[in-house]
């Protein structure tokens, strides 16, 4: 048997092939080649960076959906069911909505895929594949899992090594598919697992892909401390109620950690309670102004996270936003156009107000363009909501603000290597902007 799996891209631009600057293994389709028994051949193809191969023999392939990326996974495998080929999805979207997905494939798998990936092989060689698979959530994901990494190789991917230590957050964002996806349960590897995984590969630089590394912080603590001996550089995500604890910073320091990609989401105290953003909660009159300050005295580059078109934001507001994260000098940030994922709390929300856009799915409907508004903001209109939005990013990205914000002699200056991170990484995300916006979904 050979097993084909496809990480689809969001689209293309002109019906070209289109090259993500920041291109980062697929872990998920790792993790599903070493789940995979050893008498399947298994093949890998990348959407992002090479054309799909549907007229080689393959037995069944296997794609992994994302909100952002579903049309285009629709089209993909509408072009293999067309040649007969059983495919099966999985991921974040056929979580959130099964019956969308279950139109567009043979069978789905509603959850992680540890449970019954090998039954869904075995079924498949008997001819016998399910429409659905609903696997139990394991208390510890990717248990005696090691990542197959060599289906990574000669892609051309950027050199950090992706992997995961925990999935999930506990905290209820409104607008966070992940916290729907997972019901608002953190789930952790057994540490062993996790530092076997780093042993078994070359690469001194990590990213933990985990929503919120931090969540349970004595098993960050446990990962920490173990991590200590491996001398490696790692980034992942956290929350800023980190920093309240002491030992936990130090430990994450010692461990190697670079920086952290945090969601500060609004400077408007309103906005963060609006979203149910708990773990952003300050007594500070001045927004972020104690917990900006202990990052810088730890050292760590901060991606910093914004979400605009909140019921509370302005143009002014937005515009503010970006100001702050200038002058604050963040490494790097994003300015992302609150996206009501399907089944959230927030979709739910504009749903029953009646302010979704393209007929309620943006992420199928043939008018939608990357980074735009999806629906009715409170105090602005769609384009401008996208229009600024674009315009942070824009602002944020110049060669002005990289160059200003390089002098921060306490993060981004801190070494040489994390200068030289800095330096490659901010006109690689620059190209980013200007290239994924407008971006059309899928090919048709």
């Amino acid at each position: 048997m050979k097993l084909m799996l496809i990480k689809p891209n969001i689209g293309r631009r002109e019906h070209s092939l289109y090259v993500d600057e920041g291109r980062m293994e697929p872990l998920q389709l790792g993790i599903l080649a070493a789940l995979t028994p050893k008498d399947v051949e298994v093949v890998m193809y990348d959407d992002r960076m090479e054309k799909i191969p549907y007229d080689e023999p393959t037995d069944l392939v296997a794609i992994t959906v994302e909100t952002f990326t579903a049309r285009r996974a629709y089209e993909i495998s509408a072009e293999f069911r067309s040649r007969g080929v059983k495919v099966v999805m999985g991921g974040m979207h056929v979580k959130l909505i099964p019956n969308e997905v279950a139109e567009h494939c043979d069978s789905i798998i509603i959850g992680d895929a540890e449970p019954v990936w090998e039954n869904v092989i075995e079924d498949c060689k008997r001819g016998e594949l399910k429409k659905r698979y609903t696997p139990v959530q394991p208390e510890y994901p990717q248990k005696n899992v090691i990542t197959r990494r060599d289906i990574f190789e000669g892609k051309g991917y950027l050199p950090i090594t992706l992997l995961q230590f925990s999935r999930g957050c506990s905290n209820k964002c409104s607008f966070c598919a992940s916290s729907v996806y997972f019901n608002a349960n953190h789930y952790c590897r057994p540490v062993e697992d996790v530092i076997t995984e780093i042993k078994s590969q070359k690469r001194k630089l990590l990213f933990f892909v985990d929503d919120n590394i931090v969540c349970n912080k004595e098993k960050a603590k446990e990962l920490f401390r173990a991590l200590i001996p491996l001398k490696v550089h790692w980034v992942s995500q956290g929350s800023l109620d980190m920093l309240h604890d002491k030992e936990l910073m130090q430990l994450m320091i010692k461990s190697g950690c670079l920086g952290l990609v945090i969601g500060f989401e609004s400077i408007s105290a309103n906005c963060i309670a609006e979203m149910n953003k708990n773990t952003n909660s300050t007594p500070s009159s001045d927004m972020y102004k104690s917990e900006i300050k202990q990052l810088r005295e730890w050292g760590l580059q901060t991606w910093a996270a914004f979400t605009v078109g909140h019921d509370g934001d302005t143009i002014e507001s937005i515009k503010a936003t970006c100001d702050f994260a200038i002058k604050n000098k963040f490494t790097f940030a994003a300015f992302n156009i609150l996206m009501p994922y399907p089944n959230t709390p927030l979709y739910s929300k504009l749903e029953s107000e009646g302010r979704l856009l393209y007929d309620k799915k943006w992420w199928l409907h043939t008018d939608y363009r990357f980074n735009h508004a999806s629906f009715l903001p409170k105090n602005m209109s769609p384009d401008e909501l996208t229009g600024i939005s674009f315009d942070c990013r824009r602002r944020f990205n110049s060669w002005s603000s990289i160059i200003k914000r390089a002098i921060e002699p306490r993060t981004n200056m801190r070494t040489p290597y994390r200068f030289f991170t800095y330096l490659l990484y901010n006109p690689l995300f620059k190209k980013e902007v200007f290239k994924k916006q407008g971006m059309k979904f899928g090919l048709k």
